[in-house]
């Protein structure tokens, strides 16, 4: 489906979601030099929570609502709101919709909705980055998130950034598309189901050589990392916006 993107904006909203807050930090900032490297005023509501998921994909919509009303009250202005992560960019842009559909505050979702991009799309479509790689030869893999493959379709906005850097040689995952087994609260209530999972995908990344597997999810990047360092592996895993950010700054 053919998307429409916005002008450059003088200013936008940064999501940063639960896991970049608490996890990734250094995601988050790389994530916002990206932007505010292109002329943009990056604005932090520091108010902002959850984006709703958790309670939304465990069944319960009322306090899904809940949170959902607060972050936009927390995100006002008629500007976009940019988040890295596949998975909270849809469920702010395709289920907050669901959530209030034939509610009087259905117009009201769907005029939010549409400004949510998730990075890696906004960096491609709206402010057109152009990279210059700096860091030294390195091979790497990508693992994409369900979300972000299936629900905002921005993986090859993703990868696109990647091959801008000349010094890294992108090796691809033969089950690319398989899930890692995260899902949220899926991890905690089916453990045995989700371990055979990320073992799968840690084995398909083992087989591409790569020093490093990038994602655009920091959930997923959790998960995988972990499975890694259980299994004595060497490869380490990192959000796409921090590898960018360092290779070039290298």
């Amino acid at each position: 489906m053919q998307k429409n993107y916005p002008k450059k904006p003088e200013a936008l909203y940064f999501f940063g979601t639960c896991l970049v807050d608490m996890m990734y930090p250094d995601a988050g900032m790389a994530a916002i030099r990206l932007i505010q490297r292109e002329g943009v005023r990056v604005i932090f509501p520091p108010e902002q929570s959850c984006c709703g998921q958790p309670a939304y994909n465990s069944g319960f919509p009322e306090e899904a609502r809940a949170v959902a009303r607060k972050q936009m009250d927390i995100f006002p202005k008629d500007i976009p709101i940019v988040v890295p992560s596949g998975s909270c960019a849809g469920m702010m842009k395709h289920h907050y919709p669901k959530l209030f559909e034939g509610t009087a505050e259905a117009d009201r979702v769907r005029r939010f909705s549409a400004r949510i991009f998730e990075l890696t799309e906004f960096l491609v479509h709206v402010l057109k980055i152009q990279l210059e790689d700096r860091g030294k030869p390195l091979t790497v893999t990508w693992h994409s998130s369900c979300h972000a493959a299936r629900e905002m379709g921005v993986i090859e906005d993703s990868k696109s950034l990647i091959r801008q850097l000349k010094n890294v040689r992108l090796k691809e995952l033969e089950k690319e598309h398989q899930c890692c087994g995260f899902g949220g609260t899926f991890a905690v209530k089916q453990p045995e189901i989700s371990a055979a999972m990320v073992k799968d995908k840690v084995t398909d990344i083992q087989q591409t050589g790569a020093g490093k597997v990038l994602g655009g999810d920091c959930g997923c990047l959790m998960n995988i990392t972990g499975a890694l360092r259980h299994e004595g592996s060497g490869i380490r895993g990192q959000h796409i916006a921090e590898f960018i950010w360092e290779r070039i700054n290298a």
